[in-house]
């Protein structure tokens, strides 16, 4: 039997009066990468806010290592070992790249991930380690958000939008990194709108649609119809 990481559990979640998620279950197992697909507005940053903390709900709605985290504080999940790389990068403009890095790992857990390591899997890191983090291109921001997140050695990472606004022959260098940081012990849930490059790295799929589960399994049980019909609700 795989061992589940992470789950959510009737998962509610919204926004003042607004609800955005609708009694969401699913699991994340070791070893695992899982795509979150769907539309626009279907739930899926919701859904990692819930998770990380940045949306409130009820502490038995998220579990990790079987303890429920549900409504905690996100430094206090953070430490926990789930970090995210939020969609947009979000880096600290007036820090250099490595500063940048060094910040996700002031509460580190022991593990692999240094800031040697994380030059290793990005070299052009490394030889931009002084510039400004905003001073760097789309793609490489993007490299200093995924480092800065495995600095933490998590045993959980959220990518959320990970090939938002980013060149082809960038996405592909990024995708590239995954099965990396994945043999490195680290589990992931993939939020993506390609579809076809989200399915082709991961191991089961969840798609969402109006803040509800449409479709969930291996991307080989399902044909591309199928999958097009759940993201879209036809």
């Amino acid at each position: 039997m795989p061992e589940v990481l992470l789950s959510t559990h009737d998962l509610k979640a919204g926004y003042g009066d607004f609800q955005a998620l609708f009694g969401i279950d699913l699991t994340l197992n070791r070893g695992e990468v899982l795509a979150l697909i769907g539309a626009n507005g279907a739930g899926k940053s919701t859904l990692l806010k819930a998770v990380t903390g940045l949306v409130s709900c009820r502490s038995d709605m998220v579990r990790f290592h079987g303890k429920e985290i549900g409504g905690q504080r996100p430094d206090r999940i953070a430490r926990e070992g789930i970090a995210l790389v939020p969609e947009g990068r979000r880096l600290f403009r007036s820090l250099t790249v490595e500063e940048n890095l060094i910040i996700g790992g002031e509460h580190a857990k022991s593990g692999a991930w240094s800031l040697e390591r994380i030059y290793s899997l990005f070299s052009i890191l490394a030889e931009r380690r002084k510039n400004p983090g905003t001073a760097l291109s789309g793609g490489q921001q993007q490299m200093v958000a995924i480092g800065r997140a495995l600095m933490a050695n998590p045993d959980v990472i959220l990518f959320d939008e990970i090939s938002l606004g980013l060149a082809p022959v960038v996405i592909k260098d990024i995708y590239a990194v995954l099965p990396k940081i994945v043999d490195s012990g680290v589990s992931a849930i993939l939020v993506e709108q390609d579809v076809s490059r989200a399915l082709s790295v991961a191991h089961r799929f969840v798609c969402m649609q109006e803040g509800k589960i449409s479709l969930a399994g291996q991307p080989s049980q399902f044909s591309r119809a199928e999958v097009t019909a759940a993201y879209f609700g036809t």
